[in-house]
């Protein structure tokens, strides 16, 4: 076998296993899946390229990120045969039966969300809930949660607590089975996904905080202008200014965070793109459109730091 013919038929390796654990989340577990690449981006390319009439769906074509998950098993055959080259799959955030979100809680820049996260609890009074648990491919965790009908869980980059995310209504996490640019995810060796814990009351009560009730969209703020610290802080903090929009501003705050990302000479071009990428798909963004804003954003933040 040729090295090009080995390197062609990986991909369809990684496709047949993210396939398959996607149909198994969707039969036995009744979550909403649908494709992702490696990069864990929708792996279907959006349904509206020329950005004319952008829906969530309800044109009926493939294409809407997020918004294409579903739990039937055909549809769920039908989108990774659209996609084949895709290596993963990512899982609806806030769909019913279980109105599922996670937390993700990363290890990463010297940062432990994990340790974060257990001391937050003790400092507000809740236990850790023993719950479905993913190892993430940089050895962080997701924990899985439940949250009541009707409460909208926002999309949060380390507003808990320094290295703790959380992705909720609209979001999506990348399922067990998937392969990401540095390995696999996994279930945790002491857990499974048949036993997903509700959250607790004193976690959705700082998660809903701002939202003034249940069914209500968060007031969106603007990050600090001032000095936020190390890059990694300023960064998390435009992240964060992306995800907590509301319905009608999210490409201009993608295009507000990634002009001043890119001013920034102390963070990485290409960190600020795949992050913010990610935080405007899960919010629902479709990716080519997200991309092209991107762009336009660093070339805007090129021409400012040449005058």
């Amino acid at each position: 076998m040729t090295q090009q013919s080995s390197r062609a038929q990986r991909p369809g390796l990684w496709w047949a296993a993210a396939r398959a654990h996607a149909l198994t989340a969707a039969t036995l577990y009744d979550l909403a899946v649908f494709p992702l690449t490696r990069s864990k981006i929708p792996a279907l390319p959006s349904a509206h390229l020329d950005d004319t009439d952008p829906c969530s769906g309800e044109c009926g074509a493939l294409g809407h990120g997020v918004h294409d998950a579903s739990s039937d098993p055909s549809q769920v055959r039908r989108l990774f045969a659209a996609a084949p080259w895709a290596a993963g799959y990512g899982i609806a955030c806030g769909c019913v039966p279980h109105y599922l979100f996670g937390l993700d809680l990363d290890r990463k820049n010297g940062i432990d969300g994990i340790a974060n996260f257990h001391r937050m609890a003790t400092d507000h009074g809740f236990a850790v809930p023993r719950t479905a648990t993913v190892v993430t491919q940089s050895g962080g965790l997701h924990l899985w949660l439940t949250a009541p009908a009707g409460v909208q869980i926002p999309n949060t980059a380390s507003l808990l607590a320094d290295g703790v995310d959380t992705r909720g209504s609209g979001g999506y996490l990348v399922g067990p089975g998937s392969l990401g640019p540095k390995g696999y995810y996994r279930y945790h060796p002491d857990s499974g996904p048949d036993a997903i814990a509700p959250a607790p009351a004193a976690l959705l009560a700082l998660l809903t905080a701002d939202q003034g009730g249940a069914h209500s969209t968060p007031v969106p703020r603007e990050p600090e202008r001032t000095a936020l610290g190390s890059p990694e802080r300023r960064l998390d903090a435009l992240v964060r200014f992306v995800l907590d929009c509301g319905p009608n501003d999210l490409n201009n705050r993608l295009y507000w965070a990634g002009r001043r990302a890119f001013a920034a000479p102390a963070i990485a071009p290409a960190t600020a793109a795949d992050r913010l990428l990610a935080a405007a798909v899960m919010r629902g963004h479709p990716e080519i459109p997200a991309r092209r804003t991107i762009v336009s954003a660093q070339r805007g933040a090129a021409r400012e730091v040449q005058r």
